[in-house]
């Protein structure tokens, strides 16, 4: 089963169609790490980060249209956070979404120019006077606000120095949980927060959309978990079994399979409960947050 309905597989049409203009384009000097930040970003797996950002300002009354820039801002900072991952500082990982990973095709220094470059590419991008289009000055600066607060120190960042001091240690469930909701969790809650802020959503939708986020962003990592335990590296696109390899405490190594199985299927529930705010048009949500339980790659 696709975890897109055809809903939300219109965002992702559109949005694969749109995101190569807000590329760098450039024929000059900078020649090589514009072809890398667009190589990064390319053969972008599922997009759910852009297409919660879409359905969400869909959902609280906006324009989809209109979230496009942040949309594409988002993936720029999800795809620079995956070519920092790779390096061989991180993960040292040559294979990414079934292809060579950025720093295999453009070297160690270009890849890590490349992710600062969207890094910065996806600030200008958000924020551009030419892309605000309909919006408001206050939604804009809103969904800028999310995005910066969920890829710094309390968000995503935060959540790697977590991961990268805990190598070697047993470490418990709550401090697993801190780890995973900067690591993996904040994007997603920053995506679904923007699409909320960008229509000008209620408090209570914006809350919705944020537990929303966190329930799907928590799940996913569980799964990633099990995954990595018991799928092959053909099916991931990505080397298995480097969370032992590098001594991580995981979902899995610290509750077992089932017990993580059961803990995915809770933080979905939770996801999911939270659309009651937006009535009846939540069938595509509430799929894609049953699929990504269900996934095997």
């Amino acid at each position: 089963m696709s975890i897109y309905t055809n809903q939300l597989q219109a965002h992702c049409d559109r949005f694969e169609a749109l995101l190569p203009a807000y590329m760098p384009a450039t024929g000059g000097l900078q020649t090589v790490v514009a072809e890398a930040m667009a190589y990064a970003c390319a053969d972008g797996g599922k997009r759910i980060r852009p297409v919660l950002t879409l359905e969400f300002c869909r959902l609280c009354g906006g324009a989809p249209e209109a979230a496009m820039p942040a949309a594409a801002a988002i993936e720029m900072i999800h795809s620079y956070s995956l070519v920092h991952d790779d390096l061989p500082c991180m993960d040292n990982s040559l294979l990414r979404r079934g292809k060579p990973s950025t720093h295999a095709v453009y070297g160690e220094t270009m890849a890590l120019l490349a992710g600062d470059g969207l890094l910065n590419l996806a600030f200008e991008t958000i924020l551009s006077p030419k892309n605000r289009g309909s919006l408001t000055a206050d939604g804009v600066l809103g969904a800028a606000s999310a995005l910066a607060d969920a890829a710094g120190i309390d968000g995503m960042v935060g959540g790697q120095v977590i991961d990268l001091d805990s190598e070697g240690k047993n470490i418990d469930l709550a401090t697993l949980e801190a780890l995973q909701r900067g690591k993996t969790a904040a994007l997603l809650i920053a995506a679904c927060v923007m699409g909320a802020r960008l229509a000008g959503a209620t408090p209570e939708q914006e809350q919705a959309a944020r537990t929303f986020g966190e329930g799907i962003g928590l799940s996913f990592q569980i799964i990633d978990d099990i995954l990595d335990v018991t799928a092959s590296a053909e099916k991931l696109g990505k080397p298995v079994g480097s969370d032992a390899e590098n001594e991580k405490t995981t979902y899995v190594s610290l509750l077992g399979l089932e017990a993580a199985r059961r803990l995915a299927a809770q933080r979905t529930a939770e996801a999911v409960a939270a659309l009651s705010v937006f009535g009846h048009e939540v069938d595509s949500l509430r799929q894609l947050a049953e699929a990504l339980l269900n996934r095997d790659h």
